[in-house]
C-alpha cells in the first residue's frame, strides 16, 4: 500500500513548485476552501453510493486516514488543476485502476492545447516503478537515437523525483501498473503538474557518460492518442506472418465503434493463418487496456474455443438506481454466480488447432485481464509475458460521476467478478510462461517465446 503521508506530501510540492499551464490553455478558476471540502465529501459519498465494498483492495481504515490527510489540505483557495494535484494522491490508495480521479476531457484538453500552438514533453517514456525515466522513442512513436537512453534531469529537478511526483498521482493495483500507465500518458501528467514549456534542458545518461541536450518541446499527436479515430484501425489491430509456422495477432484494445470491422479482420487472419498452415499462434494483449467483452467472446475465442465458456464464476455487484429489480433494490450489496455461458463452434471452417499462446503484461488490463482468465482457465491457451501487474479478480460496471463544484470527474466500479476457476491464487495474473520482455522493442517477448516454445518441441 502506497504511503500516503508521502503522497500527501508530495502534492504540497507540487503546490508551491508547479507553474501555470503554457498560453495554449485559458487561466482556471479558483475555489474556495468550501467548494473544494465539498468535492471531497461527494466523493466519499458517491463511492460509498456505488462501490459494493470500498474496503475490498484497500481497508476503510486506510481510506479514512487518506480522505482525512487529503481535507487537510483544502483549506485554501485552489484551482482545479491544484486540487487535482492534492485530490489525484488519492489514485494510488484505492489500488484498482478501475477507480480514480481524472480530468473528464484529458484528450479533449491535449488536442486543443497542441492545435493552439502548445507543445508537450518531446519523448514517449518508460518510467520504473522506481523512478527511472528512459526514452522510448520521439513524441508520436518517431526513432530517435536517443531510445534505450536514461535521463537523469529534466529542467533542473532529478528525474527520479519528477517520475516520484507523477506516480504519487497514478491509479492502478501496483506499482509495476502504475508506472505503466504513467509511461503512456507521461506527456500529460507532466504539463499538468509542471506546465508546458518551449524547450526541455535533459541531462541524459549516454554510453560516454551524461550529456546535457536542450530539446524543444514538441506538437506531435502522443502515441496513444494516436489509437482513437477511424485512421487508427491498422495501428490497433495487427496481424503478421511469422518464420517456423508462426503468426503473431496483435489487439491493443477490445473497444472499437464498427463491429464488424474489427470480425472482419480477425476472419481474415484466421483465413491466412490456415492457408500458411501455421502451427503457433501468439495473441499480444501486452497494450490492451480493455474494453467490451464481445469482441473476444465472438471476435477471436469463436477460432480457438473447444468447449462453453464464461466469463466468470461469481460477482458481486452494488444495486444503483437505475439497476433496480423486483428482487434487487437499490443499495443492496448482491452476491451471484456466473451463469452466462458461450457455446464453441466446433464447426467454424476456420477454427485453429495448433498451439496458442496469449502474451500479456505492462498494460493489460479490464476485458484483457477477463480475457487471458477465460484463455488460462479453460485451456484455450497459455499464458505467457511478464506477470505481477494486474489483478486477476477485476472490478467493473465503471460510473463516472463529475465533482460538484471542480468538475474532476471521478470513476467508480460497481461490480467485482472472480476468474472462471474461482481461484483467487496468486491473486495478480499468473502466466505459465514467463519470457523477458522490452519496452523498447516489442518482438524480444514474442521471439523469447517461440524460441522457448521450439526448444521444447526440439526436446521432445
Amino acid at each position: 500500500m502506497p504511503n500516503v503521508l508521502h503522497t500527501l506530501a508530495a502534492a504540497l510540492c507540487l503546490l508551491a513548485a508547479a507553474p501555470a499551464f503554457a498560453q495554449a490553455t485559458p487561466p482556471e478558476p479558483v475555489y474556495a476552501p468550501a467548494a473544494l471540502q465539498q468535492d471531497l465529501r461527494f466523493l466519499r459519498d458517491e463511492i460509498d453510493r456505488i462501490h459494493p465494498d470500498p474496503g475490498l483492495f484497500t481497508s476503510r481504515e486506510t481510506l479514512r486516514k487518506a480522505y482525512e490527510g487529503v481535507e487537510a489540505q483544502l483549506r485554501q483557495p485552489l484551482s482545479r488543476d491544484q486540487a487535482w494535484r492534492v485530490l489525484g494522491t488519492l489514485n494510488p490508495v484505492f489500488a484498482d485502476a478501475h477507480m480514480f480521479l481524472v480530468d473528464p476531457d484529458w484528450k479533449t484538453l491535449t488536442r486543443a492545447h497542441l492545435q493552439a500552438g502548445g507543445a508537450l514533453f518531446p519523448y514517449e517514456v518508460q518510467v520504473t516503478p522506481s523512478g527511472e525515466i528512459a526514452i522510448r522513442a520521439e513524441l508520436g512513436g518517431g526513432a530517435t537515437p536517443l531510445a534505450g537512453m536514461r535521463i537523469e534531469q529534466i529542467n533542473g529537478m532529478p528525474a527520479s523525483r519528477v517520475a516520484q511526483d507523477l506516480l504519487g498521482l497514478m491509479a492502478g493495483e501496483t506499482p509495476s501498473l502504475r508506472a505503466h500507465v504513467l509511461s503512456r500518458r507521461m506527456w500529460f501528467e507532466y504539463w499538468r503538474v509542471f506546465g508546458a514549456p518551449r524547450e526541455f534542458d535533459l541531462v541524459v545518461a549516454k554510453p560516454g557518460g551524461p550529456e546535457r541536450l536542450r530539446v524543444p518541446a514538441s506538437g506531435a499527436v502522443p502515441a496513444s492518442l494516436a489509437l482513437d479515430g477511424p485512421d487508427a484501425f491498422p495501428k490497433t489491430f495487427q496481424f503478421q506472418l511469422l518464420p517456423g509456422k508462426a503468426a503473431l495477432l496483435t489487439i491493443k484494445q477490445f473497444e472499437w465503434p464498427d463491429d464488424a470491422a474489427f470480425k472482419a479482420f480477425t476472419r481474415d487472419a484466421f483465413t491466412r493463418i490456415r492457408s500458411a498452415g501455421v502451427t503457433t499462434l501468439v495473441i499480444d494483449v501486452r497494450e490492451n487496456t480493455g474494453g467490451d467483452d464481445d469482441m473476444w467472446k465472438y471476435g477471436i475465442l469463436p477460432y480457438i474455443a473447444d468447449k462453453p465458456f464464461r466469463n466468470a464464476s461469481s460477482y458481486v455487484k452494488k444495486v444503483i438506481a437505475g439497476r433496480a429489480s423486483g428482487t434487487e433494490k437499490v443499495g443492496d450489496v448482491v452476491h451471484g454466480f456466473g451463469d452466462t455461458w458461450v457455446q464453441p463452434q466446433p464447426d467454424n471452417p476456420l477454427r485453429f488447432t495448433g498451439t496458442t499462446y496469449v502474451l500479456v503484461g505492462r498494460l493489460t488490463y479490464s476485458s484483457a485481464v477477463l480475457f487471458s482468465n477465460v484463455v488460462q482457465d479453460f485451456g484455450f491457451a497459455k499464458l505467457a509475458g511478464a506477470g505481477g501487474y494486474a489483478r486477476s479478480r477485476q472490478t467493473g460496471g465503471v460510473q463516472y460521476v463529475r465533482l460538484p463544484n471542480t468538475g474532476l470527474r471521478m470513476a467508480i466500479p460497481r461490480l467485482v467478478v472472480d476468474r472462471p476457476s474461482g481461484e483467487r491464487e496468486p491473486t495478480l495474473v499468473h502466466p505459465d510462461i514467463v519470457v523477458p520482455d522490452s519496452p523498447f522493442d516489442r518482438m524480444v517477448a514474442v521471439n523469447a517465446l517461440l524460441d522457448r516454445v521450439r526448444g521444447t518441441y526440439a526436446r521432445n
